[in-house]
């Protein structure tokens, strides 16, 4: 039940959020390898993007990716918010005298995360592909025309067999480790410290909904750069063997120092204003 419940309440933040997502996703495929000033900015900030999208490709395509990003958050969540409570419930987290173990608390996070997005990573990986897809005048990184989720899965599936569609994946686990680590231990932390000091009344729902959106803050600070790498490396062309194709990407590595060394791309931190209304508005949070 907690699997079912969790996925479930992820489902419904994402109606909400997946605009946010879209918005984020194609501000960080924005100017991709390339130095500041060598390329045109569709996307000025987060409010612009919203009303350029809405302008040029039309309101409906703020919620495109609807589709698998409901099943991504269904899946994903429902595994790791689960697999979280259980080990919570279960008293694994807690020391002898009661209070949260922070260290026990950020490994049980990541690897839940870990394993949800690992198995949802086809889903997502096509969920990127589509919010990326845009207008010829207003288009950012690479476009793959997808019909929609099984036309791409199904593509992908036929062209390049199951080691396509988990491509990238490896380079999503960081983003996964540090936010969902992050999330859970903060988001137990913060509860604990309320309840402790009598901010709100005992079982306030204030108390979940402070938490979250703290715990949420916290999220967006520690992931974005992974979650950019990210983006980038499930968006990038591959060749007919399904390896990624110019530019090239040895996983994480070459994007995340060459986002450092602002020798190509200074946008590591690109789409956090997006990415950190997307977190809070999704509280209690969902990677």
């Amino acid at each position: 039940m907690d699997f079912l419940m969790s996925g479930l309440a992820a489902c419904g933040a994402c109606l909400f959020t997946n605009p946010l997502e879209v918005v984020k996703t194609r501000m960080q495929l924005q100017g991709e390898l390339r130095a500041p000033g060598t390329y045109q900015r569709h996307y000025r900030n987060v409010f612009h993007a919203f009303i350029t999208i809405g302008k040029v490709d039309g309101l409906a395509a703020l919620q495109r990716g609807l589709a698998p990003a409901l099943l991504y958050q269904f899946l994903m969540n429902g595994i790791r918010l689960g697999t979280y409570g259980l080990a919570e419930a279960g008293g694994y987290l807690h020391t002898a005298e009661g209070t949260l173990n922070p260290v026990r608390s950020a490994a049980a996070g990541a690897l839940a995360g870990v394993m949800g997005a690992y198995l949802g990573s086809p889903i997502y990986m096509v969920k990127t592909h589509l919010q990326a897809q845009a207008a010829t005048e207003i288009a950012v990184g690479h476009q793959y025309n997808h019909q929609g989720m099984f036309q791409a899965l199904t593509k992908i599936g036929q062209k390049h067999g199951l080691v396509g569609l988990w491509r990238g994946a490896l380079g999503g686990l960081p983003r996964v480790i540090v936010g969902s680590s992050t999330q859970l231990c903060t988001f137990s932390s913060t509860k604990d410290l309320m309840t402790q000091w009598e901010i709100f009344p005992p079982q306030s729902w204030k108390v979940a909904l402070a938490a979250a959106m703290v715990s949420g803050i916290a999220v967006v600070l520690a992931m974005t750069p992974f979650d950019v790498v990210s983006t980038r490396l499930y968006n990038q062309p591959t060749d007919a063997q399904g390896k990624n194709r110019s530019p090239r990407s040895s996983e994480a590595s070459c994007s995340i120092s060459a986002s450092l060394l602002g020798t190509k791309d200074v946008g590591i931190v690109k789409g956090q204003t997006g990415h950190k209304l997307f977190k809070v508005a999704q509280a209690p949070g969902r990677n």
